[in-house]
């Protein structure tokens, strides 16, 4: 893929598939050691120890609409390429967490992408799953919780067009703000 966020996008894909009630979406960046971290989590039906031993192969896929499932396998060869390392902890009933780190100085690290983009479809197409969306750079960090939005919002979804701008400026302007020194 030619940026995580689609990567990103997948997988979380994976946990709304999962039935997960809960997603986690992680961005921590360090600088000095330029390494990226991203995890996604879920507290969705998890795998079996035989589904975690066949996921990184891409001739497997739980879907019954394709054959192939591409995208772990994606990800942990963008993270690898980089010098960087794949893993995924799965435990069948509680949920399933994928983490690949990557180091940014190299020339096989992919650009991040649209992360607003990703968050922001996710969260509209998926009013009945809470999201977490954690970016982290050093020792600055943002953090969307659609939990704490619903409460706030009370009866109006996430989803309604001038929330959904207002959702879309939130994450643009905090993600901004991590990058301005």
């Amino acid at each position: 893929m030619r940026e995580l966020s689609l990567n990103v996008l997948d997988i979380a894909q994976n946990s709304v598939r999962a039935e997960a009630s809960l997603i986690k979406i992680r961005l921590a960046e360090d600088t000095k050691t330029h390494t990226l971290e991203i995890s996604v989590s879920d507290d969705g039906k998890g795998m079996t120890p035989e589904q975690l031993d066949s996921v990184r192969d891409p001739f497997f896929t739980t879907r019954t609409t394709r054959k192939v499932g591409m995208g772990i396998p994606l990800f942990r060869m963008a993270a690898e390429m980089t010098g960087g390392s794949f893993d995924i902890e799965s435990t069948l009933g509680a949920g399933t967490k994928t983490t690949a780190r990557f180091r940014t100085d190299h020339l096989d690290f992919t650009p991040i992408g649209d992360m607003c983009s990703t968050v922001i479809m996710l969260v509209t197409m998926n009013l009945h799953i809470d999201f977490v969306y954690e970016r982290q750079i050093d020792d600055r960090c943002f953090t969307m919780d659609t939990r704490q939005l619903k409460e706030i919002l009370g009866d109006v979804p996430l989803n309604e067009p001038s929330i959904t701008a207002w959702l879309k400026d939130y994450i643009t302007e905090n993600t901004k703000q991590l990058t301005e020194v």
